[in-house]
Formats: C-alpha cells, structure tokens, sequence
C-alpha cells in the first residue's frame, strides 16, 4: 500500500502548484478573488451603465464665477420648504448596484467554493459508507488539500490493514479445519472397529456432534469473506428449492408470494433462509414462509408454530454462540450461529433480520432486502 501511495506525492505541475495547501488558505484565496473581481465589475458598471448627461463634475472656479453671475431669485423663500441637498442619497442608483453585484458574487463564490472543498469529503463518506459492503474496492485517491490527502492515505491504510487481517482469519481457519478433521476422522474411523454395537453408536453419534459443532464454529468464522459472485437473483425459485429439500426430508414447510428479481449472493442467501427455516422446523415442527415485493425492498417472512421466544431474548439469540436454553446437546439447541450467521448474511447485502412473536403463537422471522435503487447496498453489490 506504501508503495502504491508514493506516486502520489510529486509536486503538482501546472496552476495547481500556486494553489494554497490548506482548506482556510484556499477558502482565503477564493473570498479575496471574489472581493477583489466584485469591486472591478462594480466599478465597471457604474461607468459603463452612467445614465446620458451626467458628466464629471465642473470645477469649482466655474462654479463659483456661474454663482456671481446669476441674479438673486425675485421672490421671498417659500414658507417651510427645506432646502435642497445636492448630496446623492444613500441608495443611489449606483451604490445599489455596486452592493447588488458584490453581494451576487460573493454568494456565487461561497456555494461554488462550499462544493469545491467538501467534494472530497463527500468522496471519504461515501467511501466509508461502502467499505462494509465491499472491502476489495479500489484505493481513494490522494488529491485535493492537505487535510483530505492525509484522510485519504489514512483510509487506504485502514482498508489494507483489514484485508490483511481478514486474509490472515482465513488462512488460520483452513489451518484449524484440518487440524481438527484430521483426529475427527481417525476416531471415526477407530468407532468403526467397536465390537459393542451401543458403543459404536453412541461413540459415532458424539462423533458426529463434533464435526457439526466444529463446522459451524469454522464456517462462523469464514463468514462470508470469500468473493462470492453476485447476479440477480430469482428469489421465488431460491425459495421454491429451499421447500422442496425440507418436504422430501418429511417437514411441513410452506411457501407463498412471489416478487421479482434482485441483485444478491446466491450461496449466502440460501444459507441465510436455510438457518431460519431450520430453526423453525427444529422449534416449531415446520414452517410457513411468506415473500412479497414492496417495490423498493424484498421481504421474506419465516413464522413457525412453536413457543417462541421472550421479549428481553429477542435480540440476544442473533449474538454469536448465544442460546436460551443452557443445554449444550445440539438436539435442543444447537451451536447457537445459525440466526447470528443469518442476521450477518442479512446485513452484507444491505438488509435486516427482526425476530417478532407472532400474535397466534409462534416466532416470525422477517429478513428485509433493499432492492438496489437509489445507490442502496445491494445497488452496491453489483
């Protein structure tokens, strides 16, 4: 990253390089340009725009000689008139335009200068903003004051060091996936020579617990760091399949509703909805899913039948390795990942997942997904 930011250190050729270095030195610069090309075009406009027959001013000694010369006025002075001031007023014609049109430019000035130096914080936001969504994006450029170089260097740097670290998590997981298979199989393959047939079963059952157990710790873990190519998806059908599997295996899964297609990670999201109906056929005995389009947003629904949850539980369960219940047998309960990888899986692409007692009975669980208009996440994820 170091070195991929050193080019970007030479001095800038051209006007650029006369250009103050700060955000108050160029703010400086602009409102003095402005002031300054405000007065010339007043002043410009004033002589160019005079109205016809007022000239210079004569002389004094001119009009001091016209003065002794003209007979003094015949009639008394009127009554209450005031006399009259030859002094212009204070809002001439001229003053007014030289305000109007300084007034003009220096408004001009700040809204062109407010967008000239915030575009490269508006870039760092945005960048920030789709940083969760996308962690492999392209580096921020290093341009603009010396204020927004160093906040750019500064998140490049921030976005390599989290890359390294994911790189480094999933390499420790790949390890640890064969350092744990490896005596998994060996006691597997040791149960088998049991001549006890109790004790093989139950020794292959443990077994078993294990490697689930160790797989959904591990795939915990991975997450969904892994590049996985993003399409629009036909979520009707990616549900339509996820029934069929759970009625051949004997569960009374449901589906009704149907939407049109959205961009998504297709192995990701079947995973997120696979984890929920899991849950509702291992808690509740089947489950009923309900998708609809709301235009700007996809919402798929997973309610089951069972005692559902208390209210203080509610956001607790999507914790990591979090369960209600204290039993560790993963007949009851589980690892306790299948709705925090759900709820993580949800937020990748942009979306939620809110957990909610069903008024009849019964737990509801709505994954909600941003179509991707607008610039939205899941616009993002393609």
């Amino acid at each position: 990253m170091t070195q991929a930011a050193a080019p970007m250190e030479p001095a800038r050729a051209g006007w650029r390089r006369w250009l103050p270095d700060t955000l108050f030195g160029r703010l400086a610069l602009l409102l003095f340009v402005a002031v300054t090309a405000s007065h010339v075009l007043a002043l410009t406009l004033m002589f160019e725009l005079r109205p016809a027959g007022m000239g210079p001013p004569p002389p004094r000694a001119a009009m001091e000689g016209d003065a002794a010369r003209r007979p003094p006025p015949s009639g008394p002075p009127e009554a209450g008139r005031p006399p009259r001031d030859h002094r212009p007023g204070l809002l001439h014609a001229g003053l007014a335009l030289d305000i109007g049109v300084r007034l003009l430019a220096l408004m001009l000035a700040a809204w062109w200068g407010a967008r000239w130096l915030s575009r490269p914080i508006h870039r760092l936001a945005r960048a920030a903003r789709d940083l969760g969504g996308d962690l492999h994006g392209p580096p921020l450029p290093e341009d603009g004051p010396a204020e927004c170089r160093e906040a750019s260097r500064v998140f490049n740097q921030m976005q390599a060091r989290i890359r390294q670290q994911l790189a480094e998590r999933d390499g420790f997981v790949a390890a640890v996936s064969h350092d744990l298979r490896t005596p998994l199989t060996r006691l597997r393959l040791r149960a088998e020579t049991l001549e006890d047939d109790g004790e093989r079963e139950r020794f292959c059952r443990d077994i078993g617990e294990m490697d689930a157990m160790i797989t959904a710790t591990l795939d915990h873990l991975r997450g969904v760091a892994h590049a996985e190519p993003v399409a629009p998806l036909n979520i009707g059908a990616l549900l339509q399949s996820l029934v069929d599997d759970a009625q051949d295996c004997g569960h009374a899964v449901t589906l009704q509703g149907s939407a049109q297609p959205l961009p998504a990670r297709v192995g990701a999201l079947r995973r997120c909805i696979g984890n929920l109906v899991g849950n509702a056929v291992r808690y509740g005995g089947g489950a009923e899913i309900t998708l609809s389009d709301r235009g700007d947003a996809v919402s798929i629904a997973v309610r089951d039948r069972g005692p559902g949850l208390p209210e203080q539980e509610l956001d607790r369960v999507m914790q990591p390795f979090y369960r209600v219940e204290g039993s560790r047998n993963r007949h009851s309960g589980g690892v306790g990942l299948g709705l925090s990888i759900a709820h993580d899986i949800a937020q990748r692409h942009g979306g939620s997942l809110q957990l909610c007692n069903a008024p009849g009975g019964g737990l509801v669980a709505t994954v909600t997904l941003p179509r991707g208009g607008n610039g939205s996440p899941a616009a993002r994820l393609l």
